[in-house]
């Protein structure tokens, strides 16, 4: 059951073999082995990686908790726990995952040296029934089910443009001066979050002459003089190399923290999830002071 699920975690043989330092001919012919006892082909495995199937994503459910109550009967037993160890896949905004986890990396990794963190900045809703990640980070509540979540932390997103396009392209003055300027936004067909809509929020029915999947692309963008963009405030402010223009215009938002109910007594899920939240804590000091 451990193999099976490394196997899931990775969504490969080999990746699951190294972590349970084993080699690739013992997880498979164990995973064949559990198939065999169970009576049902758990995983359909090809060239680009090995993907559950239904009874495996039954059995994913189960193996999860009895994983969970294993580890809460060791502590309660007063075991020591020495299970901060495996890999971990996080799914989030760009933004969040950019400019509040990544300059955070080192101190993780020397907090958890024997987690191994995926970081998957997304634009799109990932399922975490369908093991895509173990956490995510998302811009709403997500509705009722075996899902936990709680929010991490209130943030902004303000219009910004470089000094040098001020100069050239003047300021704008009012939402509507906005439609004599170059615009930055995201392509709208290509994001699931509505919440990332920000431009049909704040001026609907202008058009963004400059349009991509990324707020990190955006952001340098405006940077490199090609527009007012709106952007996070905890990523922009304080950025020599823009400008906050219109600052009485803000679009609130928040960031929740998502993670499977049979995931998130996990050792290491849990010391994910606490780091994910301090990191977050940058976002809402930011929204606090803009606040003020």
């Amino acid at each position: 059951m451990r193999i099976f699920l490394e196997v899931a975690r990775h969504g490969r043989l080999t990746g699951a073999a190294r972590a349970l330092g084993l080699d690739h001919s013992t997880v498979s012919r164990r995973l064949d082995g559990l198939e065999s006892g169970l009576g049902a082909r758990l995983v359909d495995r090809s060239p680009s990686g090995a993907r559950l199937t239904e009874a495996g994503r039954a059995l994913l459910l189960h193996a999860e908790r009895i994983e969970a109550e294993t580890h809460a009967a060791d502590s309660a037993l007063g075991g020591v726990d020495t299970e901060l160890t495996g890999t971990v896949r996080v799914a989030t905004p760009a933004a969040f995952g950019t400019y509040l986890v990544a300059p955070r990396i080192p101190l993780f990794m020397a907090r958890h040296p024997r987690i191994e963190l995926e970081l998957a900045p997304e634009t799109r809703a990932v399922s975490l029934s369908q093991r895509e990640a173990d956490l995510a980070v998302t811009l709403k509540r997500p509705p009722r089910g075996r899902l936990y979540a709680r929010q991490l932390a209130a943030f902004t997103v303000g219009f910004y443009a470089a000094p040098a396009y001020l100069e050239q392209h003047g300021v704008p003055n009012s939402v509507a001066d906005l439609s004599q300027h170059r615009l930055i936004s995201y392509i709208d067909d290509l994001i699931d979050w509505p919440e990332l809509r920000y431009l049909d929020e704040v001026a609907p029915g202008m058009q963004a002459q400059f349009r991509c999947t990324s707020a990190t692309v955006q952001l340098a963008a405006v940077q490199a003089g090609g527009g007012v963009g709106l952007l996070h405030t905890f990523a922009a402010d304080g950025d020599p190399g823009l400008v906050r223009v219109l600052p009485d215009v803000a679009v609130p938002r928040a960031y929740w923290l998502v993670v499977h109910a049979e995931l998130r007594r996990l050792p290491r899920v849990r010391a994910v999830a606490e780091f994910l939240e301090e990191a977050a804590h940058a976002a809402g000091y930011e929204a606090a002071r803009n606040a003020k």
